[in-house]
């Protein structure tokens, strides 16, 4: 069992790196649309600032992608996406939680 699983991996391994070289296409993949990151950041009425704190990464590199010097790739469109169509999503993960209130039991 343990070298069929082997052999298994590495297949897998060698499929994978012909993929990565092009000489192989791969089975499937996933695109995801070009994202109008100025009208993401404006549907939340954030500043420039203040979005690019919320998604983690410079102000430099999102004016570089408002501007179309640069494009968002990988992670950062999926996020991009995320906060796109969930936006509560995206803001209950940065906004403070309270504690839960601690009733002290009447007597």
């Amino acid at each position: 069992m343990k070298k069929d699983l082997f052999a298994e991996l590495e297949t897998s391994v060698r499929q994978g790196g012909r993929i990565l070289s092009k000489s192989e296409a791969a089975a499937r993949s996933f695109e995801l649309p070009e994202q109008d990151v100025a009208a993401i950041r404006e549907a939340y009425g954030l500043s420039q600032e203040k979005f690019a704190s919320l998604l983690g990464i410079s102000v430099r590199t999102l004016q570089n992608w408002e501007q179309g010097r640069r494009t968002p790739r990988g992670p950062a469109r999926v996020l991009l996406r995320v906060a796109a169509l969930h936006p509560d999503a995206v803001l209950d993960v940065v906004r403070p939680r309270r504690k839960p209130s601690r009733r002290v039991p009447a007597k």
